[in-house]
């Protein structure tokens, strides 16, 4: 498993080459992906903020999304991911906003989505969003598979707009 502050680190660097600035909304990974971001000497440049969005209290305070804005829409899904990068990017004023919502286990959650499910989404110049399914039940081991891969697809999308 690749070393999340290295991850950090080349986004980190991609987006201070660029002048760009992100913010992150995340779920299960319990802001391990800020972490990551965070832990790189001079993140200041780039990181403007995030929040753990674990609960609809949490949803309606912090990223002001109502059940109005939710119809149609579930948590842990693609579209909610989506909705949720581009809020944080906007509320924020940031360049990227990044964002995963998904069910660490040991159980999965309300929603019927299996323990090891996530989904996670990028706002920007590029919008994308993906899922993943780890088949696993360990909550700490999904947490860090989950932050992983959340940075992965940031990294890759940072790449592709490059």
């Amino acid at each position: 498993m690749p070393d999340l502050t290295t991850m950090g680190t080349r986004i980190g660097d991609l987006l201070r080459e660029r002048g760009q600035t992100v913010a992150v909304s995340e779920s299960s990974t319990g802001g391990l992906v800020s972490a990551a971001l965070l832990a790189v000497p001079g993140a200041s440049a780039y990181f403007l903020g995030g929040g753990v969005i674990y609960t609809r209290p949490a949803r309606d305070a912090l990223l002001g999304i109502g059940d109005a804005d939710m119809r149609g829409m579930r948590s842990s899904s693609e579209p909610y991911a989506r909705l949720a990068a581009r809020t944080i990017r906007d509320r924020l004023g940031a360049d990227w906003g990044l964002s995963e919502t998904g069910a660490a286990g040991p159980t999965g959650n309300r929603y019927g989505d299996a323990a090891g499910h996530t989904c996670m989404a990028v706002a920007g110049p590029l919008d994308a969003a993906m899922t993943l399914e780890t088949g696993s039940d360990n909550r700490q081991a999904n947490m860090w598979r989950f932050a992983e891969a959340t940075l992965a697809h940031f990294e890759d999308c940072l790449r592709r707009h490059g």
